[in-house]
């Protein structure tokens, strides 16, 4: 492949627009683990079982789960700009009225509303970016990746600074930063068409029925009832920490999965293979789930299990990914939406059997669970094992490659995954060697 002599173009000298996009992109990923420091002093303030309060994560997640299933039917009818705006309005309003709210019910149902405006927002921002961006695909992604890892990282400590004023901040936080995307993204970006092609809201059910896509899936179900297990109920685990040591503790697992995400699972994918580099990191997470369960009443082990956790977080996130696009046999945005509705329910739907289980049972046994359902997702991915291989083999074959042009494809549509981005990337470097 030839290359010009010329010095590529710096990827972060970029129109106004496409940094309105970006900051937006921050805010929605402090989303992640903005709340985590707030947890044990939400229940103590609003007088709230420990399972009530896990409801933050479950309403949040399950909306989002149901709403990738009408991601791409919306933006194909409205446009990206249009469904990137609403879901923005939605985030604006319901971190709003979040804060406002006075129970924790209340609380709950307006996540519930945040967490539809978050998956319209995330669904439809990549292709935002990379339709919008200057230089090239190459910068818009590093771009994309850059904001991804500093919304990861910042949020938990964030949400710390802001819990230590009181428990409502880091939700009207959010509303007022949003606020400002929101204006920004209105006023510099430019419209942006419907897609020619329109989605059936069926498509991503109907894709369930190729058993590579539902077996990759389902892997991904069971890796985030784990993980969210563990971010959900593990700070009620780590002593008398106050607001802004938890946001420390979160902070730095943050950088984990950041890191691990975006430099370190291309490495460990090309050196040993999609299949084994999963099968590692499932069992690592796995290990450090039992760790916890083994040892709850330790906060110390808590909170370095937590912190350690967000390597094999970051390579999850992005090999499962590169798992379900790989060897998926439908259009990138119909298994991005697909696995996106599986997975969240798993990592909804986990927080709050985390709540009861502890509050029914003691706290190692939702944990212990946890360990044995990840480890479950392992022995579900071996079954694809051969597809895996054969998929990688055909990435790494010499000659010219498919993977830039399939990767900008997938890039620019909706509906889309933030770790997309990073396979993306991966695929370019490929490219260049």
């Amino acid at each position: 492949m030839s290359r010009s002599s010329a010095p590529a173009p710096s990827p972060f000298r970029q129109p106004r627009a496409v940094w309105a996009v970006a900051f937006a992109c921050v805010v929605s990923f402090m989303g992640i683990g903005l709340v985590d420091p707030i947890l044990p002093s939400l229940a103590g303030r609003l007088d709230a079982s420990h399972a009530e309060v896990e409801l933050l994560f479950t309403s949040y997640l399950v909306v989002t789960a149901i709403a990738m299933l009408v991601t791409g039917w919306v933006s194909s009818r409205i446009g990206p700009k249009k469904t990137l705006i609403t879901g923005l309005v939605l985030i604006v309003a319901f971190a709003a009225l979040a804060g406002a709210s006075s129970g924790i019910w209340g609380i709950a149902g307006f996540r519930a509303g945040w967490g539809l405006g978050n998956a319209l927002f995330i669904a439809t921002s990549l292709a935002v970016i990379v339709g919008s961006a200057s230089g090239g695909f190459a910068g818009a992604i590093v771009l994309y990746e850059t904001a991804l890892g500093l919304g990861i990282a910042a949020g938990p400590l964030v949400g710390g600074l802001l819990g230590t004023v009181s428990w409502r901040g880091p939700f009207f936080g959010v509303s007022v930063l949003m606020l400002i995307a929101l204006v920004a993204t209105v006023v510099l970006l430019e419209p942006t068409p419907p897609s020619p092609h329109k989605a059936k809201l069926s498509e991503p059910l109907t894709a369930l029925r190729h058993r590579a896509l539902a077996t990759t899936s389902g892997v991904g179900l069971l890796y985030n009832w784990g993980f969210f297990t563990m971010l959900g109920y593990a700070p009620f685990l780590m002593g008398d920490l106050d607001p802004i040591a938890l946001g420390g503790v979160f902070f730095g697992w943050g950088l984990l999965v950041a890191a691990f995400a975006v430099f370190g699972a291309p490495r460990l994918k090309d050196r040993f293979g999609t299949a084994r580099t999963l099968y590692g990191a499932l069992a690592g997470i796995a290990v450090l789930l039992a760790a916890i369960g083994l040892f709850d009443t330790t906060p110390a082990v808590v909170i370095v299990a937590v912190i350690l956790s967000g390597i094999v977080v970051g390579l999850n996130n992005t090999l499962v990914t590169t798992a379900v696009m790989s060897i998926s046999p439908v259009p990138r945005p119909t298994a991005s939406a697909t696995y996106g509705f599986v997975r969240f329910i798993g990592g909804g739907l986990a927080p709050l059997a985390a709540g009861l289980l502890a509050g029914a049972v003691g706290a190692s046994v939702p944990f212990l669970i946890a360990a044995v359902v990840v480890l479950a997702g392992a022995v579900l991915l071996s079954t694809i094992h051969r597809d895996l291989e054969a998929a990688d083999a055909g990435a790494a074959a010499p000659g010219p490659s498919h993977e830039r042009a399939d990767a900008e494809a997938a890039a620019g549509e909706v509906p889309g995954l933030p770790t997309e981005s990073v396979i993306a990337e991966d695929a370019l470097e490929h490219d260049r060697h």
